[in-house]
C-alpha cells in the first residue's frame, strides 16, 4: 500500500511540477518574466522536492518483498532511485532559487543584468541535465524491479510486463530530449504509457498489493541456510 500511495504521489507530483513550472523554466529562462508570475517557480520547486522523496520511497518500500527474491536488483533499484531522487533534487534546489535572481535582475543596472541572466541560464541548463539523468535512473531502477515482479508473479504478469515494455519509448524520450532540449515530458505520446502503467500499479498495489503467496515466502538468505 505504500509504494502504491507513493506512486501516486510521484506521479501527481511530476505531472504538477511540469504544467507550474514550463511555461518559465527552458534552457533560456528568462528572469525578466519570472516575478510576474509570483508563488509559481517556489510552488514547483517545492512539489519538486517532494516528488524526489516519493521517487526514492518507493523503491525503499518494495525492497522488504522484492530481495526476498533478488536482493540485487532489490538494492539496484533502491540505488537508481536514489539517484533519481537527488537528481530531482537538484532540479528543485535550482527552480527555488530563480525567484531570488529574478529580484536580483530587476534591481541590477543594465550592465549587470547579463551577467545575472547568464547564471540564471546556466543554472536552468544543470537543471535541464539533472531532470533528464533523473528520467535515466528512474528507467533503469524501474526495469529492475519490473523484472522481479514479473519473473515471480508478485503482481500480475500483464502489468509487470506493460511496464517493462513501456520503459523502451520512455527511454526514447530521454533520447530526443538530450538531443532536442525540450523536456522529456513534452513527448506525451512516448512518456503515456508508462505513465498510465503506473497508474494502474498504484492502484493494484493500494487495493490488493503485492500476490500473497509471493508475500510469505521465506528470505532467500534462510533459504541458502536451510540447505
Amino acid at each position: 500500500m505504500t509504494a502504491g500511495a507513493l506512486l501516486i504521489i510521484g506521479i501527481v507530483g511530476a505531472l504538477a511540477s511540469s504544467a507550474i513550472e514550463h511555461p518559465l523554466l527552458t534552457a533560456t529562462v528568462s528572469l525578466a518574466r519570472i516575478p510576474r508570475d509570483g508563488a509559481r517557480l517556489p510552488a514547483g520547486g517545492l512539489i519538486e522536492l517532494a516528488t524526489a522523496l516519493a521517487s526514492t520511497g518507493i523503491a525503499v518500500a518494495m525492497y522488504p518483498v522484492l530481495r526476498r527474491y533478488s536482493q540485487g536488483l532489490a538494492a539496484g533499484a533502491v540505488a537508481f532511485r536514489t539517484i533519481e531522487g537527488a537528481m530531482y533534487a537538484v532540479a528543485g534546489i535550482i527552480t527555488l532559487s530563480l525567484p531570488g535572481l529574478a529580484r536580483q535582475y530587476a534591481q541590477s543596472a543594465a550592465l549587470g543584468q547579463g551577467g545575472v541572466q547568464a547564471i540564471a541560464s546556466a543554472l536552468a541548463e544543470v537543471r535541464e541535465a539533472a531532470t533528464l539523468a533523473g528520467v535515466v535512473a528512474y528507467i533503469s531502477g524501474a526495469l529492475m524491479y519490473y523484472c522481479v515482479l514479473y519473473r515471480w508473479r508478485l503482481i500480475p504478469r500483464w502489468l509487470a510486463g506493460w511496464g517493462i515494455a513501456a520503459e523502451a519509448p520512455m527511454l526514447a524520450a530521454c533520447v530526443a530530449a538530450s538531443f532536442s532540449r525540450h523536456p522529456v515530458t513534452d513527448y506525451t505520446p512516448l512518456v503515456l504509457p508508462i505513465l498510465l502503467n503506473e497508474l494502474v500499479l498504484a492502484a493494484w498495489l493500494i487495493l490488493k498489493g503485492f500476490s500473497t503467496s509471493a508475500t510469505h515466502v521465506r528470505p532467500v538468505a534462510s533459504q541458502v541456510g536451510a540447505r
